[in-house]
């Protein structure tokens, strides 16, 4: 068994709450720009003050409508300004904060808002609205619902109306000092969010987040990066707010004066980015091998791969001759050669980025190595954390001065890692949940003595570096015996660029094979390469000799960093993608190894028949 534990951080006192960071900005730094909101394709700027003043009244209007102190609160939106608008003045107002992605089905809708018994819900679409129409009967404590957007059918009526303007014009006459009584009435062990976990089995577990969890989240993520977290930096979010990832970064920069701005259409990320200009980037493995995908294709469809695939292996170079633990820096050619690709490459990949940015945090999910080195010798280095719902967001991450590629980096300020005797990793510290609400026997399931069980499975070194090495319920055992833990040959493979999801199987089987799909953003360039016709489509394809060479060769590539036992002998393309609505994966990407496995018996069946 080993443990590492980081020094704690500025303690979390008995009677702060989350909401205190929006009131104290507003008082001591009034006129700093905390968002920048998009309205009409031009960003306007919002001060600590009036934002302040915003959440004031909305929260009035909450309370004003009878949300109560405790009440939980459903929000269901993409990501936007009024997200965050509405989830502070819910903590105004005293009451509970239950995200409900914006893509969930009436069925998902209905489990987490009758679980979490909310009172209110703030929705963002007519959809929603239409969505919850039909589950409406089965839910007898939601008394009150707002849609973000109002229905544009009759804006005469009030309760058609935009919800931040009802809930404005709803403050009354609400005084300053009861609303200051209601929103100090809450502590730092009080409810602050009922966040449900997308699990890959069964239905979701509404994770208990106090104050007190999320006021030292965000203390060890500003102390983590005070480069990043600073008053004149920016940070575009695009990720779901309804994953505490991204809530975590939020409030973060909020708590660091940071400039923060929204965008809930990643695909016109690239135009959103150019235009807002963010100093560091927050994003998922995903969003990082799809801009290093894009980048490459790009230069191989115009004739530049070759210069492109060197800058890629000086960039690669440059950073392993410079991290923490390199025997030398790097040498004198080297150096020439990686100032050369600058200005022939790597400058242009910031710009897509916007231009300034300076570096970025990745989470969610493992994102391979090398991906990591080639951002890194860009000039854009990428610090890959590990954390779950449970543990408030982050619980480990690599920093500026403590990094070592391949791993995820420190515990967080105050924060305890150990590897159990069977190699699962636990987790203790004031970041730590609670409970699993109305679940008690879940709750004595995962949390022991104080440290939570993640159910992943590591290593931590001596300088307390933490490695994921898998999932403890993933891992499959072949029917010769052979433990192989399937994250590490699916994230490999999921750098290829036509590769959008792999599922690897073999569990009590002779071998190891994988489930594939194509990724159709990537694949009419590949056509256009291979001559391929431009109406072929991936179910016409799934054959094709060349097709199938380009995926061995991702294959092959991935098991060399295996034993023999452990690689992958055979493969089939699916004729479809992994989908959400499909319910194979959910909301944040994570594979639901039983549906799919369901879905593809007979494709599986297949890979092991005679």
């Amino acid at each position: 068994m080993r443990e590492y534990t980081s020094p704690s951080g500025r303690p979390v006192d008995d009677d702060e709450n989350v909401s205190d960071v929006v009131f104290s900005n507003a008082e001591r730094f009034p006129d700093t720009v905390s968002f920048r909101k998009r309205h009409a394709g031009a960003w306007y700027d919002v001060t600590a003050r009036q934002f302040a003043q915003e959440v004031a009244e909305v929260a009035e209007g909450l309370i004003n409508s009878g949300i109560a102190a405790g009440d939980r609160v459903g929000l269901m939106s993409r990501t936007r300004y009024e997200w965050t608008l509405l989830d502070f003045a819910i903590w105004t107002a005293g009451a509970v904060t239950v995200p409900v992605y914006e893509t969930s089905s009436p069925e998902q809708m209905h489990w987490i808002l009758a679980d979490s018994g909310a009172r209110g819900l703030l929705l963002e679409t007519a959809e929603h609205r239409t969505n919850l129409e039909e589950i409406r009967e089965k839910l007898p404590d939601l008394e009150h619902v707002w849609q973000i957007d109002g229905d544009t059918t009759d804006a005469t009526d009030p309760d058609d109306r935009p919800a931040v303007t009802q809930l404005r014009e709803a403050s009354g006459e609400l005084s300053d000092d009861e609303l200051r009584a209601r929103r100090r009435s809450v502590g730092a062990d009080d409810l602050a969010t009922i966040v449900y976990t997308s699990g890959t089995t069964g239905n979701p577990k509404g994770v208990v987040l106090t104050h007190r969890n999320l006021v030292a989240e965000i203390r060890a993520d500003v102390a983590a990066f005070p480069e990043l977290m600073e008053q004149g930096g920016s940070l575009l979010m695009f990720l779901p707010l309804a994953h505490v990832f991204a809530r975590a970064i939020s409030l973060g920069a909020i708590e660091g004066r940071v400039t923060l701005g929204h965008t809930p259409d990643i695909s016109n990320l690239i135009e959103d980015l150019g235009s807002f200009q963010p100093t560091f980037v927050v994003g998922v493995p995903r969003v990082f091998e799809k801009v290093y995908n894009s980048a490459r294709l790009k230069a191989h469809s115009e004739g530049k791969g070759k210069i492109f695939d060197a800058a890629e292996r000086t960039a690669v170079a440059y950073s392993q001759t410079t991290t923490s633990d390199a025997q030398s820096g790097p040498g004198l050619l080297l150096r020439a050669q990686h100032a050369l690709f600058d200005k022939l490459v790597y400058a242009k990949l910031r710009t897509t980025l916007g231009g300034r940015c300076q570096a970025a945090i990745s989470g969610g999910a493992p994102l391979a190595g090398r991906l990591v080195h080639f951002f890194r010798g860009v000039g854009i280095p990428v610090y890959e954390g590990y954390g779950l719902t449970e543990t408030s967001a982050a619980a480990n991450v690599n920093t500026p001065d403590a990094i070592k590629v391949g791993t995820v980096g420190k515990p967080i300020a105050g924060t305890s890692i150990r590897i159990n005797d069977d190699g699962e990793i636990l987790v203790s510290g004031e970041v730590v949940f609670t409970r699993y609400w109305n679940n008690e026997a879940a709750t004595a399931e995962s949390l022991e003595d104080g440290w939570f069980h993640t159910g992943d499975v590591g290593t931590l070194d001596e300088e307390g570096f933490l490695s994921i090495t898998g999932r403890k319920k993933e891992i499959l055992v072949t029917a010769g015996g052979k433990n192989v833990a399937p994250s590490g040959l699916e994230d490999h493979l999921k750098t290829h660029p036509l590769i959008s999801q792999a599922m690897v199987v073999g569990d009590q089987r002779p071998f190891i094979a994988v489930l594939i799909t194509i990724d159709e953003d990537f694949l009419p360039d590949w056509k256009k390469r291979n001559g391929k016709s431009e109406s072929a489509g991936v179910v016409d394809l799934r054959t094709d000799a060349d097709l199938r060479a380009e995926i061995q060769s991702a294959i092959d590539d991935a098991n060399t960093g295996v034993s023999h036992a452990e690689a992958i002998k055979k493969f089939t393309i699916l004729p479809r993608d992994f989908t959400e609505s499909g319910g194979e994966i959910t909301p944040s990407l994570k594979l639901k190894r039983n549906v799919v496995s369901s879905n593809y018996s007979d494709q599986i069946e297949g890979l092991y028949a005679k």
